[in-house]
């Protein structure tokens, strides 16, 4: 058959001659440097073809069956689904817009007009904006496979009447320019910050990647925020977490200080409902106010465990039960304290108490309390006898009930408050009540209070004394990408980067700038732990010290670029008092590394810097689960191993192949994550955690097939409190019989 004289309907609706050499032509191109054989995709032409179907048609049958050929022998072919999908993806913007690459003044202009990138773009010149589109290397656009080239293309590229009108890498060109504007040499940076990102060396949070270019853009991907026990703290706070949702971030809520049901309310007993109603509304309320259309909000609502709530609360995602207790939206979070672990240790008893209560005695607010002080105040409330609502039960009870639900629905997220305070750095002006939605970022926060309404004329004026809401602002370094010898520069680079972000973006909240400005919270994560691993020829569960080693090094290069950063900028104003300004880093003085850390020398230098100039940022590092930018970036998720080295994963949107970077030649180097030993795992992380100034984003996974018991997984989470982890998130679980996890949607902001 002569394919040439096939008639074809192209992107203007025009019939005409199906032109075999331009489809021959991309071929090559996809295919070049593969180990695929190219007459295969090619033979697939015929059988696709139909009278009058359209190039569009063509392209994506073809890319379809790559991806059906795709794989573990030949796992060439979704990189080569990608090259082309990259490829098609060109040719829509062209078609759109009329141009392609090479024209970034006129992308810029064109954007601008239609109101879609931010006109601070307007402060580059042409000249400036001619050499920076010297700097584009639009071949970078093929070293995506198809799972990372979908969600680059349908995801991030920004869309005008419904068609695309950008390029990927113009997306990280004008990202990189936005990230500069503020520098001294703007263009300078601006390069250096493209090539960390079109080289994925360096991956942005979600956030920041979608919103960074669009005007008035929020950049940040955590909050955190409490609520105080009164109906005034209660429902600005619901508009807070409204506002942040719309915003596309994720938030934690502290919902601790609300009075527990039967507590007194207006001198009678047994008149408040407890947490749960309140509850209700927050999960509705990250149902009704969605992520710019994208999907619901996103809300952790944590409870301290001594709560006389906290058995309904465990009850708020399970089957069973009344349903008007139920939220199934929101994520829930339980606080602990040591205490409360060395009681399930021990097998000791444990209190619950209602903290309107508690106040009302003793006046303490018990959750902002920690560590001795906490414990002090705790037993004594236990000696004294003097309350009325409470309840005693074994503190192992309540820990068994709390881990039936982690194996029902994954969650709750469990915080150890005492490891966190521990270690933070900015003890001296507060304290960290929980985690975040995904539990890898945290600082001090504290809830508004005093509110109050004054008439003046005919307006009404809402005031409050402030409190603080965390916020912070993500990238992830990609460690498959990553040479030991580039480890300072992108980890520096990241650092300058994150910092910029800060002054770029105003945040939905007053008591989030607030925060922002008072400590300039940035998180430097990491991904590809698993690929760096395999390229090293380096066994995972043999590999703890090596591993502590990288996320060492990453934390003296962050404190020695926010030192230099200080230097040039100003220090964050919260620095005198902290234990940065103290010669305390991560629990540890100067002696400590002098002696014990193969790396003494890069610290006497970074205590020297800190010492002259202090830092530019309060907290530095935070291990995102990035599980979704992952994929754009090509890399395994986070510091966990892989969940299979090859696998299609099956959804609304079709068959997508998912194969580690080093699938060909280092497969075995990838150890899944259902064959890791979990208490191996969680040791490892600790280490990792012990170098990150934030969290980490720890997972645990039991693969039910293999008879766990329910002593591993007490194990498992008491080895994690006992080895210093701060958090667990999400536990996972795969059923007996099958492969699959229980699983829920996860949270796109931290995401990076």
């Amino acid at each position: 058959m002569n394919l040439e004289r096939r008639k074809v309907i192209n992107r203007d609706g025009i019939i005409e001659d199906l032109n075999i050499e331009k489809i021959r032509e991309k071929l090559v191109r996809a295919c070049a440097g593969l180990e695929v054989n190219m007459v295969e995709l090619e033979s697939k032409i015929e059988s696709i073809y139909e009278e009058n179907i359209t190039t569009k048609k063509i392209q994506e049958s073809l890319i379809n069956s790559a991806v059906s050929m795709t794989s573990f022998e030949e796992s060439d072919w979704a990189e080569v689904a990608g090259r082309l999908l990259m490829m098609e993806a060109e040719r829509e913007v062209y078609h759109s817009r009329g141009f392609s690459y090479g024209e970034l003044e006129k992308t810029i202009s064109l954007m601008l007009s239609y109101g879609l990138y931010d006109a601070r773009l307007s402060k580059y010149t042409k000249e400036e904006i001619y050499e920076l589109n010297q700097a584009i290397v639009p071949e970078r656009d093929m070293v995506y496979d198809y799972a990372g080239a979908s969600m680059f293309v349908h995801r991030y590229l920004l869309k005008y009447s419904g068609k695309i009108h950008e390029l990927p890498q113009e997306v990280f060109m004008i990202i990189a320019m936005l990230l500069s504007i503020y520098e001294k040499d703007k263009v300078k940076v601006a390069k250096e910050i493209y090539e960390g990102l079109s080289l994925r060396k360096i991956s942005l949070a979600t956030p920041i990647l979608a919103n960074l270019r669009i005007p008035n853009g929020n950049l940040s991907s955590c909050f955190i925020t409490a609520i105080d026990d009164n109906i005034e703290s209660i429902f600005y706070n619901v508009d807070s977490i409204a506002k942040i949702s719309k915003n596309g971030g994720g938030v934690g809520v502290n919902i601790s200080r609300i009075r527990a049901k039967g507590s007194m309310v207006n001198g009678y007993y047994n008149a408040s409902g407890g947490v749960v109603p309140w509850i209700r509304i927050l999960n509705d309320t990250a149902v009704a106010v969605n992520q710019q259309g994208r999907r619901a909000g996103a809300v952790t609502v944590a409870i301290d465990s001594w709560h006389l709530d906290m058995e309904s609360f465990l009850e708020l995602q399970t089957e069973n039960g009344d349903q008007r207790g139920k939220a199934y939206d929101i994520y829930p979070q339980v606080v602990v304290s040591n205490l409360f672990m060395e009681r399930v240790k021990s097998g000791a008893d444990w209190t619950l108490v209602d903290p309107y209560e508690i106040r009302q005695i003793y006046g303490v607010e018990l959750c902002e309390l920690y560590g001795v002080e906490f414990e002090e105040v705790y037993e004594r409330i236990e000696r004294e006898n003097k309350i009325q609502l409470k309840k005693i039960m074994k503190a192992r009870d309540l820990f068994k009930e709390i881990m039936k639900s982690q194996l029902e629905t994954g969650m709750p997220y469990i915080f150890f408050k005492d490891r966190a305070n521990e270690r933070n750095h900015n003890s001296h002006l507060g304290m960290i009540g929980n985690g975040n939605l995904c539990m890898e970022s945290f600082s001090n926060f504290s809830p508004s209070k005093n509110f109050q309404e004054k008439i003046v004329g005919n307006v009404a004026i809402h005031e409050k004394e402030m409190g603080e809401v965390h916020t912070c602002n993500l990238l992830s370094l990609n460690l498959a990408e990553i040479m030991e010898e580039e480890l300072e520069k992108y980890t520096s680079l990241a650092v300058r980067a994150l910092d910029n972000t800060i002054d770029l973006t105003v945040t939905p909240l007053a008591e989030s700038n607030k925060h922002n400005e008072k400590y300039r919270t940035i998180g430097v994560g990491a991904m590809g732990l698993a690929d760096y691993l395999a390229r090293e020829y380096m066994i995972y569960e043999e590999s703890e010290e090596e591993i502590s080693q990288v996320f060492e090094r990453i934390a003296a290069y962050a404190l020695k670029a926010s030192a230099f950063l200080a230097r040039d900028r100003g220090q964050y104003p919260a620095f005198v008092g902290s234990k940065w300004s103290q010669g305390i880093f991560f629990g540890k003085t100067q002696d400590w590394y002098e002696k014990h850390s193969k790396y003494s020398d890069v610290w006497k230098e970074v205590f020297y810097l800190v010492d002259q100039y202090g830092l530019r940022n309060g907290e530095l590092t935070a291990i995102a689960p990035n599980t979704s930018t992952s994929l754009l970036m090509g890399a395994t998720a986070s510091v966990v191993p892989t969940f299979s080295r090859f696998f299609i994963e099956k959804n609304q949107s079709g068959a997508t192949p998912r194969v580690v970077k080093y699938l060909k030649d280092r497969a075995w180097f990838y150890p899944e994550f259902k064959n890791v030993d979990p208490k191996t795992y969680v040791k490892i992380t600790s280490k990792i955690g012990q170098w990150t100034t934030q969290g980490v984003s720890m997972e645990l996974l039991f693969d039910l097939n293999k008879n766990v018991r329910a002593k591993d997984i007490y194990d498992t989470l008491l080895t994690a409190w006992e080895t210093g982890c701060k958090s667990v998130y999400y536990v996972r679980t795969i059923q007996k019989n099958t492969n699959i996890m229980n699983e829920k949607e996860e949270c796109e902001s931290c995401s990076g």
